[in-house]
Formats: structure tokens, sequence, C-alpha cells
């Protein structure tokens, strides 16, 4: 019995992601959209500024095609410990987030989400492909492909600029 050849997917609307609530959510529906995916956590040092920057892009471009795309995840310094209902309820509450949440991953390592793993396949700065630490983000353009990795530290307003570009408004 032969065997269908794996397709290698060949942009983020290849992939099926669970949302917080465990439902399965084909990145397909952000197609002709531009997309910021982030690791998020609850309890790291850059959380406020970040969610804050984050919440203020997403409001301001939301309407012109922006979606933020925030994925939980616990590998760095154990902060996200907590479950997807409440990474939610903490983001909803205190910020105010209306972006998306989805289910909490691994971004590195052999247990690392299928989305990330493709995502660090460019060629990406000096620590190679892993994610350094909370608040990675990716920019992706409307036809799904990475156009640029900002390190944890990139505050998300100073990446204002690349995103007007991608949506038309610069």
């Amino acid at each position: 019995m032969s065997s269908q050849p794996q397709k290698y997917p060949e942009s983020v609307y290849d992939f099926t992601v669970k949302d917080a609530k465990g439902n399965d959510v084909s990145l397909s529906i952000y197609k002709g959209k531009v997309v910021l995916i982030v690791n998020v956590a609850s309890k790291c040092g850059m959380t406020n500024s970040n969610y804050t920057e984050l919440n203020d892009l997403y409001r301001k471009y939301k309407d012109q095609g922006l979606e933020v795309l925030a994925f939980p995840c616990n590998q760095f310094g154990d902060e996200e410990p907590g479950n997807n209902e409440e990474i939610a309820d903490f983001v909803c509450t205190r910020f105010k987030s209306e972006f998306s949440i989805f289910d909490k991953i691994e971004v590195n390592g052999e247990d690392a989400s299928p989305l990330y793993k493709f995502l660090k396949t460019g060629k990406w700065g000096i620590f190679g492909d892993d994610i350094q630490w909370n608040f990675g983000k990716f920019l992706v353009n409307k036809h799904g492909q990475v156009v640029d990795r900002y390190y944890p530290t990139t505050s998300p307003l100073s990446i204002e600029y690349d995103i007007k570009k991608l949506l038309g408004t610069s």
C-alpha cells in the first residue's frame, strides 16, 4: 500500500490550530489580512507593555486588516502557568484584549507547535531559529508569508510602520 507524500506547508494558511476553548481554527480564515503572531505569557516582566501595545495596534488597524494572534507559552521561566481559561480570562479582563487567544503551546524543541516550526524556518538573527523568550513576534503578509521576525524586547509599537506598509496605509 502506498502512502501520499506529505505536503510541506507553503504559508501560515496551511495550518489549523486550537483556540483557547479547544476549537479547531484554520488559519486560512486570515487570508488577505496582515497577521502579527506572538508567543505570550501572563507573568513576564514584558507582559504589561506588550499587551498594552498589542491592544493599541489591534484597535487602530483591525478595520484595515490587521489580526493579532496570541499563543500562550510556558517554556520561559514558568511565566504562563495557567490553563487556557485562566489565560483568556486574564487577558480579556485585565487588558480588555479583543484579539484572538489560542491554545497554550510550545514554541521550541521537539514538541514545538507545527505552526512555530514553520514560522522559524527563516534565517533569523544570532540565536538561530529558537524563540528566545516570551513575546517573540512574527509579521505575516496578506499572502500568509512571514516577512519579519522581532525579538521579545521589540516594542509592538515600534513595528507599526512595517504593519502600515503591509496594510498599504503608509
